[in-house]
């Protein structure tokens, strides 16, 4: 018995010193953001990196998923003799989860997985000590700038993927399915308010500066070697992902 709760108290503690050191981590990189000098180059090369080249996929799941709505919506709709309404249907959970759930997952597996394994490789090469050698602080150079491309690049690539969605599911709806082009706008417009936005867009940025900052955590502590680099990139995209599906609950909940 007094083994049992040596462990449960040493795992506790673990647990407290893991949530103070990653707190601390973040406070750190957002206060680093707003020190001089500004690093804006390397900031447009994040946003640049993280948003840009995550385009295409963005757009892809993002027409796919909207069709996807439709089909299946159009399919249930019917059986009431509501198929008016797909167009609300595919806007709402567009926006309201789909959106921004899906983008920050695509997000995670494009760029988050390589931050963390660019930080990683600096850090097993000796570069972060280099650094600290020369009195330039790790998380201004490397950690802000990601941070802040992140918080930059994933509500935008939400918007994207919520547009070409819509578009998407209109395709499919409209075109293939009979719906009427003017009742699948007109019930979306009349259906969808500035709080459906708001609430998504919350989750968008929440969901960004979780990906910044789980994904520079894990490069930033990555144990020495190649394995070290390669299991700090794996445990970052699973941490993510989890903590973003969790954060999507409790968001949920609090904006419901």
């Amino acid at each position: 018995m007094i083994r049992i709760v040596e462990r449960i108290g040493t795992r506790t503690l673990r647990g407290v010193n893991l949530l103070g050191d990653t707190g601390l981590f973040l406070l750190e990189s957002v206060a680093y953001c707003f020190v001089p000098p500004y690093r804006l180059r390397k900031i447009v090369e994040q946003i640049h990196f993280i948003g840009f080249k995550s385009l295409f996929v963005i757009v892809l799941t993002a027409a796919f998923t909207g069709m996807v709505l439709a089909i299946q919506g159009i399919h249930t709709l019917r059986k009431f003799g509501s198929e008016g309404l797909i167009g609300t249907i595919v806007a709402l959970s567009l926006i309201r989860e789909l959106g921004p759930v899906l983008t920050a997952l695509m997000v995670i597996g494009r760029a988050g997985s390589a931050m963390t394994a660019e930080i990683g490789i600096l850090r097993i090469s000796g570069v972060i000590m280099a650094l600290d050698a020369m009195a330039i602080e790790p998380k201004k150079f490397l950690v802000s700038p990601r941070l802040v491309g992140s918080v930059v690049a994933v509500p935008l690539l939400t918007a994207i993927f919520i547009v070409v969605g819509i578009l998407g599911g209109g395709v499919i709806a409209v075109g293939l399915l009979g719906v009427n082009a003017a009742e699948y706008t007109g019930r979306m417009v009349q259906s969808v308010v500035f709080a459906d936005i708001a609430g998504g867009f919350c989750k968008s940025f929440a969901f960004a500066i979780l990906i910044g900052w789980v994904c520079t955590w894990k490069g930033y502590n990555t144990q020495r070697g190649a394995k070290g680099v390669g299991n700090a990139t794996t445990s970052a995209v699973v941490a993510a992902s989890v903590l973003v599906l969790v954060s999507d609950y409790i968001l949920t909940s609090v904006l419901l």
